[in-house]
């Protein structure tokens, strides 16, 4: 029997994956079984199963035979299947844009699914160069600077160097709509990504789906960024009521406080939310969303 080898997943791509061991060495990777609970970050234990020195992208090299415990696994899910995005991160960067327009709901469910990992969250607001666009895009997103969410302005065609300092000591997942110009900023960020993509298409022989699946980027020796599909839903189907409720942290001081201790902050009455909210200390907007979202 071969000894396994110990390494991370940079690239998922369906059931192929690429995985960097740890003398800096790239192998492409298979799973066992038809269906792969592993995601980009994820720190895996693999047999070699053929020559990696040929690098014709000719079949799989390795087998994933084991993933090893996670630090953390940011997924989405809605009531038939799950979607698993990154794993092992410690921030989550949501990127919005002055315009296109972006969905406060699919925002709000990434705060939600942060919270429920344990994540740094930073929004990024893009195209600010837009200022009347910029403007309406800050007004919209008050409601999270108020409550302690980080925003960062920028224009990812301008200048990216303002958000170097909060990606150092992270490994952070990039998550955004199409749209809001989340490649400008990876490329931007990182000048040889696209070489490095095409050059992984090229050993995984899957070219034409390159830009459906999660890579993994080393920033520098403490950093990483995951850049991942654009995202146009973020289902949460996975989390509970309660952790949900959890999820809005402005909630916090409120939850445990209504008068019936089944509330659903509908049209209850003694809703300790619903009292905040007619009292100016909960945005209305964002008990809306909650009300959708718990909905499922």
């Amino acid at each position: 029997m071969s000894e396994f080898l110990h390494g991370q997943v940079v690239a998922a791509f369906g059931r192929q994956y690429l995985v960097r061991m740890d003398d800096g060495s790239e192998i492409p990777c298979l799973t066992r079984g038809k269906k792969s609970e592993v995601a980009c970050g994820d720190m895996v234990d693999i047999k070699r199963t053929a020559d990696a020195s040929t690098g014709d992208g000719t079949g799989a090299q390795g087998v994933i035979e084991r993933i090893a415990p996670r630090r953390s696994l940011l997924h989405r899910s809605d009531a038939f299947r799950e979607k698993l995005i990154a794993a092992n991160v410690t921030q989550i960067i949501v990127v919005v844009a002055a315009e296109p327009s972006f969905s406060d709901e699919l925002l709000a469910r990434c705060m939600v699914a942060a919270f429920d990992q344990k994540l740094d969250v930073l929004i990024v607001l893009n195209k600010c160069d837009l200022p009347d666009a910029a403007a309406a895009a800050r007004k919209r997103l008050a409601p999270y600077t108020a409550i302690g969410y980080r925003v960062l302005e920028l224009s990812a065609k301008q200048d990216v160097s303002a958000l170097r300092p909060f990606l150092h000591g992270h490994t952070s997942v990039l998550v955004g709509q199409s749209g809001m110009g989340k490649s400008t900023l990876i490329n931007a960020l990182l000048p040889d990504a696209q070489a490095a993509t095409r050059e992984i298409s090229t050993v995984l022989d899957s070219g034409k789906h390159t830009t459906t699946h999660a890579r993994l980027y080393r920033i520098d020796k403490t950093s990483g960024l995951i850049d991942c599909p654009g995202v146009q839903a973020f289902g949460l189907h996975h989390l509970s009521f309660g952790g949900i409720e959890q999820g809005f942290v402005e909630f916090a001081h409120y939850l445990g406080q209504c008068r019936f201790h089944d509330c659903r902050h509908a049209h209850e009455l003694g809703c300790a939310l619903r009292n905040a909210v007619a009292e100016g200390r909960i945005d209305a907007r964002r008990l809306e969303l909650f009300r959708q979202i718990a909905g499922k």
